[in-house]
């Protein structure tokens, strides 16, 4: 990020890293270990950062690392978002179980917006010995942790809401850097494998959280231990199986206060493409997000389930979403790697979750919601697998990769700030869940467009 950052060690987004979305041109320099050589165009199933193929070895390790990041942090937050702190404020007198769940999302999200363009900027920026992403993750898993702490010792809404907040800052340290290894150190040519990787067991993780988090509705503090330890060892776990970062303690960085001023500002050239995903995954979170961070409130109050009723419902449609999730992911992110196409697998992953959300709509029963449950699931693993290595293939600079995911997360968190709202002013207007699901419909449908909009990926 920025001029004058050449990390003789091959460090790619300070030095040889190619241009992502396009054909290899030639690169300015070289790396010590074997990156392209001035002039020379550089194969893309070659490592950004050491200039060479990953061995079995490291692919192996990178493809667990990928899925166990994603994995690590997913599931803990479902369970606090979707399920414990849900059924927290229930039993809160005097207080609206929908707004205080819009509320904490919403105050919760805009730590998260904040934090994730913050911590991508600091990791491109930063110059440690054991690597200028591997602090940040490792840091990430600590924050969450303690925010999930401060949770279980709060009594009072204002608390609750306070601890999620540090959730949030913790899991956008983590995500951030952890993304931005994608562009780092994986070669183009197999990015969409390990995007799957990354985007399904996001959605497995989800489920995941689902499940565990159901399984403590009657003992929600213990839940929130689970969740809190979980966290805790998510950044750790993560940087102990991918292989080592290189040092970026020599990275010359030539930057005054200024310049790192600028680095927060997003993108302006060469960058419609760019705003062409954020919005389209701004509109897929909004749509994704007002039904699912209402599910237990859906099943509860429009499918007039009781608690157990409602809790094991749950657990079925969380593991017919990781199944779902599971074999769609195994197919398209390969396949589009195969194929060398990304915006028309993400464009019909939502089209498939919009067909989902008609069967509630029309069977507000626990049946409508299985099989919300199992389309979601398939249009999720195609669009969690596949969306990472289209925001790499659109980012206007590489050498910004961490800054710029971070802005284009921002459609995550932004979305998520604008789903609760849209959500509670539904129930306001119409009176009751039911009309949740054709406007979510709609978004996804504009998320669709918003994608087929993007030109220089296929």
């Amino acid at each position: 990020m920025g001029n004058g950052n050449k990390d003789r060690r091959g460090d790619s987004a300070d030095g040889v890293g190619p241009r992502i979305g396009e054909d290899i041109k030639a690169m300015a320099s070289a790396d010590e270990t074997g990156g392209a050589v001035a002039g020379q165009g550089m194969d893309a199933s070659l490592a950004p950062d050491t200039g060479r193929r990953l061995n079995s070895m490291e692919k192996v390790r990178f493809a667990i690392g990928f899925a166990l990041v994603s994995l690590l942090w997913a599931a803990p937050f479902s369970m606090g978002s979707g399920v414990l702190l849900p059924q927290i404020f229930n039993t809160l007198h005097g207080v609206s179980a929908e707004a205080a769940l819009g509320t904490m999302n919403s105050i919760g999200c805009v730590f998260a917006l904040v934090a994730n363009v913050v911590f991508g900027a600091l990791s491109d920026m930063s110059r440690f010995r054991v690597g200028k992403r591997t602090p940040w993750i490792v840091l990430g898993g600590i924050i969450g942790a303690l925010g999930f702490l401060m949770i279980i010792q709060s009594h009072t809404l204002f608390m609750i809401i306070f601890g999620w907040c540090i959730v949030q800052v913790g899991i956008n340290c983590l995500i951030a850097p952890a993304v931005a290894v994608l562009s780092d150190r994986i070669p183009e040519s197999t990015r969409g494998t390990y995007s799957a990787l990354y985007g399904a067991s996001q959605v497995v993780g989800q489920q995941l959280g689902n499940i565990i988090g159901s399984s403590f509705l009657t003992n929600i503090r213990t839940g929130l231990v689970v969740g809190m330890i979980i966290f805790l060892f998510s950044g750790i776990l993560t940087v102990l199986i991918w292989p080592r970062e290189k040092s970026a303690a020599n990275t010359v960085v030539e930057r005054t206060w200024a310049d790192v001023g600028r680095s927060f500002i997003p993108p302006t050239k060469n960058s419609r493409d760019f705003y062409m995903a954020l919005l389209g995954r701004f509109t897929f979170i909004v749509g994704c997000y007002m039904i699912q961070g209402y599910q237990l409130y859906i099943l509860q109050k429009y499918c007039h389930l009781s608690n157990d009723q409602a809790a094991s419902t749950l657990k079925v449609m969380a593991l017919l979403s990781v199944i779902t999730t599971i074999l769609a992911a195994v197919v398209s992110g390969p396949l589009s790697d195969f194929l060398q196409k990304r915006k028309v697998i993400v464009a019909i992953s939502c089209l498939i979750i919009a067909l989902g959300m008609v069967f509630p709509f029309l069977m507000p029963t626990a049946t409508g919601m299985y099989i919300y449950a199992a389309l979601a699931g398939i249009g999720n693993g195609c669009y969690m697998s596949v969306d990472q290595a289209l925001n790499v293939d659109v980012l206007p600079n590489a050498k910004e990769a961490g800054k710029d995911l971070g802005i284009l997360n921002l459609a995550n968190t932004i979305g998520q700030v604008i789903a609760p709202g849209c959500t509670t002013l539904v129930i306001g207007i119409f009176g009751g869940y039911r009309m949740i699901f054709p406007v979510a419909i709609v978004c996804l449908l504009a998320g669709t467009f918003f994608i087929m909009m993007i030109r220089k990926v296929k």
